[in-house]
């Protein structure tokens, strides 16, 4: 069973990366995680965690999000931006869209929980939603943002190197296979939920949107506005990134202990890499004044402190800084001292700075 994506010239011409993952749309992805016991290897410690958090209250999303199939869309817009903007406008959803948004995911449902019957007309009870979206979010998404994003930007350097080598078309090969196959002019997606069908795009393009949580198959959007758009997985090598996220999240306060990590060199590469997120080994080496292969070694001890990331590509490494080799790095630079109350929390006094805009917002449609 296959979904089937019908590209023509103008639609690859359109077709866009997005450079960071959507705030709600991870949500949403994250929640369908919660329903299912997959990938124990990987999401095991975070959905354990996240399931210890969350309220009761939290399962009044599980059939509006279900773990495979339609969900309702305008909880999770996959507009670029912070959170809480992007909640402002879902509390902000006119009447109308709700009831349209609610009749087509109860059409794709076998049964549907009686109180949603009654939310497009009660104010309350869409309070009550929302609040648990954004409780939710607090809890299993937030906590894990700034090393998503780290994530998501070594991958982005991977796509941006593939995009320049092979086009458009080694880009749509690489996403997932086996579970996205580019047979041209055809993207071909094997869905969790076995849907099958044909999306003609119309010259409009698609949004290709990366996220960690979303590691096996793609959710999509063929309605959005002013694009369609998929989710791909961001590159991970496997490992069990959660557990990796919440030990850099925990880093960002930079202990001192880690600086007695780097000396002259190490730093200097520390440095190469934040100022040329994306660069290769080789490049690393030219930038840094040193040999490949202590290039290589430097930033083996720099990643082991989850102070880089690195995505492959062939036989290519790509090095870009986490949060953490970041916070690191700034602290070594003379500049006035926060507040305690922000200081172990850098994004505290700028809240937008863990969620940076995209180029191309895509609204919400029919999400599956």
């Amino acid at each position: 069973m296959t979904l089937r994506i019908h590209f023509t010239a103008q639609d690859l011409a359109r077709t866009r990366i997005a450079h960071d993952p959507r705030p709600l749309v991870e949500l949403a992805i994250a929640v369908r995680l919660l329903q299912e016991r997959s990938h124990p290897a990987r999401f095991g410690t975070w959905r354990r965690t996240a399931l210890s958090r969350l309220s009761p209250n939290t399962r009044m999303l599980f059939p509006l999000i279900p773990a495979t199939g339609w969900s309702v869309d305008f909880l999770t817009p996959a507009d670029p931006g912070h959170p809480d903007t992007l909640l402002d406008k879902v509390r902000a959803t006119p009447t109308r869209q709700i009831r349209e948004d609610l009749n087509l995911w109860a059409a794709h449902q076998t049964s549907v929980p009686a109180w949603t019957r009654e939310l497009d007309e009660d104010r309350g009870l869409q309070r009550q939603l929302v609040d648990t979206v954004e409780h939710a979010h607090r809890e299993i998404i937030r906590p894990y943002w700034p090393e998503i994003v780290s994530l998501a930007a070594a991958d982005h350097a991977l796509r941006m190197r593939q995009l320049a080598e092979g086009g458009m078309d080694r880009v749509l090969s690489g996403l997932n296979p086996p579970r996205i196959r580019w047979r041209h002019p055809t993207l071909e997606l094997k869905m969790a939920s076995g849907m099958s069908g044909d999306i003609k795009l119309e010259g409009r393009g698609l949004l290709l949107i990366p996220s960690l949580f979303g590691s096996d198959c793609s959710t999509i959007n063929d309605a959005a506005e002013p694009q369609p758009w998929v989710t791909y997985p961001i590159r991970t090598d496997d490992r069990p990134v959660l557990s990796a996220m919440a030990t850099a999240a925990a880093l960002t306060t930079v202990p001192r202990s880690l600086s007695a990590l780097l000396g002259r060199t190490r730093a200097t590469v520390l440095c190469v890499i934040t100022d040329r997120p994306g660069c290769t080994t080789t490049e690393l080496a030219e930038h840094a004044g040193i040999s490949p292969a202590s290039a290589s070694e430097h930033a083996t001890v720099l990643r082991s402190a989850n102070l880089i990331t690195t995505a492959r590509h062939r036989n290519t490494a790509l090095h870009a800084p986490t949060p953490a080799g970041t916070a690191l790095l700034n602290s070594q630079l003379p500049s006035p001292q926060l507040p305690s109350s922000t200081a172990a929390h850098p994004t505290a006094a700028h809240p937008t700075a863990a969620y940076p805009a995209a180029a191309y917002p895509a609204a919400p449609g029919g999400v599956r």
